[in-house]
């Protein structure tokens, strides 16, 4: 089998002037020698014409007078002209530049999303519920990441990891898009159990910057160990917590198991979010509706940006190999033509 690209060079494209025009050429002084090629071959004949022998012959002059065929002798000068002219232009070393796409590259961030999914992250204050709107947002958080690595970490009156830390951003889609109600049978709300479970989590990671989101509603009422020694821990570890009081406070409303809204009563434990969010160096925030969420989790989002770096690329191509080949496909034909015999005949 052959090749295509062994080929390339037969291509008529080359001698268009749109391609040479394209060309970036390196060494382009040697573009300005083809203006000498005609000159080399005038200058040639001017001495042929001063110095040749001439030979006495005893014909009449109407019977010298050149004809078509006498003309061929000048095939081999074109030939030998053309090998000229591309080996200048091989000379001059044509070339295209194109830009490669920029490689990007930062350290990364270590980022553990910690989301509550107890019973009152149904309440519609947020459309169409709390815990839909808080996936929806993850989720766009996610895309805005670069080569960070995040984690999901679920609780109710238990916690536990949902994903590890991963860069695998569509397994993440896929596990977020798969949080409902029923993946903790346990009520209540472990706040500390949550945020202990996501420092263990990250606890041997060695990346400079660690952070944890703890997106809750209601107050810690379960679990085996308390928020703010939790949060405590968590600092120990380097990991800094935002914490998110998603919902409105008091009257809010609410579907019951037979899909009836009814309003009840909300809580949440600002104080104690505050609290973990200061002991941990990081921030508190509280989102009433969605579009409030979504802002908190873009001012995250701004908060924690690593240093992106870019390595950019150029791609050179030299294209003087095509013009050498025709160099020396012309060169062996002038030498073809040189040496034959009905050449010679008329040189003669």
């Amino acid at each position: 089998m052959f090749d295509k690209s062994s080929f390339e060079w037969l291509d008529f494209k080359w001698f268009t002037l749109e391609t040479l025009q394209s060309f970036e050429w390196q060494n382009s002084f040697w573009l300005y020698a083809l203006i000498g090629v005609p000159f080399l071959f005038l200058l040639k004949w001017l001495i042929f014409v001063r110095f040749r022998q001439k030979l006495e012959v005893a014909f009449p002059d109407k019977n010298l007078k050149s004809n078509f065929w006498t003309n061929l002798r000048h095939i081999p000068k074109v030939f030998f002209g053309l090998f000229l002219v591309f080996v200048l232009i091989a000379l001059a070393r044509p070339q295209k530049t194109s830009e490669q796409p920029p490689e990007r590259y930062t350290e990364g961030i270590d980022i553990m999303i910690v989301m509550d999914i107890s019973e009152s992250m149904q309440i519609e204050d947020l459309k169409p519920n709390r815990l839909e709107a808080a996936k929806v947002v993850a989720n766009n958080f996610i895309k805005g990441r670069l080569q960070d690595r995040i984690g999901i970490v679920v609780f109710a009156g238990d916690a536990f990891s949902l994903a590890p830390l991963t860069t695998d951003y569509e397994l993440l889609y896929g596990y977020l898009e798969e949080i409902d109600f029923g993946m903790i049978q346990k009520g209540g709300t472990a706040v500390g159990s949550a945020i202990g479970v996501g420092t263990n989590r990250m606890r041997e990671s060695e990346t400079k910057s660690k952070i944890m989101i703890l997106l809750t509603d209601g107050e810690s009422n379960a679990g085996s160990i308390d928020p703010i020694t939790a949060a405590k821990l968590a600092y120990g570890y380097g990991v800094r917590i935002y914490t998110i009081g998603v919902g409105k406070e008091g009257k809010v409303p609410y579907r019951n198991q037979f899909g009836q809204v009814q309003y009840i009563d909300n809580t949440l434990d600002e104080t104690a979010m505050r609290q973990i969010a200061q002991l941990s160096e990081g921030k508190f925030f509280r989102a009433t509706d969605n579009q409030s969420l979504d802002a908190i989790f873009s001012t995250i989002d701004k908060l924690e940006r690593s240093e992106i770096k870019e390595n950019k690329f150029t791609l050179t191509k030299d294209f003087y190999e095509i013009y050498l080949t025709w160099a020396f496909v012309f060169l062996i034909i002038w030498l073809a033509l040189k040496n034959t015999f009905l050449i010679s005949a008329l040189e003669d």
